[in-house]
């Protein structure tokens, strides 16, 4: 099991957390949404739980939960800006689908 993220998002990660003042790292996590089936969730982590799997890439941690790996399995988490406008964007092997907005997926 990998999930990985690209220099960008690992720099994000590192800069938020030093922003906050704590934690360990970014949590990504997946949920039932949307026209297609799953979203992504975003929290940044405070503590890992005890069914939680711990990714270092970059300097920088990516937390998730054991029973949402079977869907990021091979996750690569990166953070883009275009224009005025910066997010997290996920290259997701699983994916066998997406919603016309992008807001959801199948696997």
């Amino acid at each position: 099991m990998n999930v990985a993220l690209t220099e960008s998002a690992a720099n994000r990660i590192k800069k938020q957390l030093a922003s906050r003042g704590k934690g360990v790292g970014l949590r990504v996590g997946v949920k039932k949404s949307g026209c297609s089936g799953y979203a992504y969730v975003l929290d940044y982590a405070d503590q890992p739980g005890p069914d939680d799997t711990l990714f270092e890439s970059h300097g920088a941690t990516v937390v998730v939960a054991r029973d949402h790996l079977p869907i990021l399995n091979g996750l690569t988490v990166d953070f883009q800006r275009e224009g005025l406008n910066e997010a997290f964007k996920f290259i997701n092997p699983n994916v066998k689908a997406e919603c016309g907005c992008g807001e959801s997926f199948a696997v």
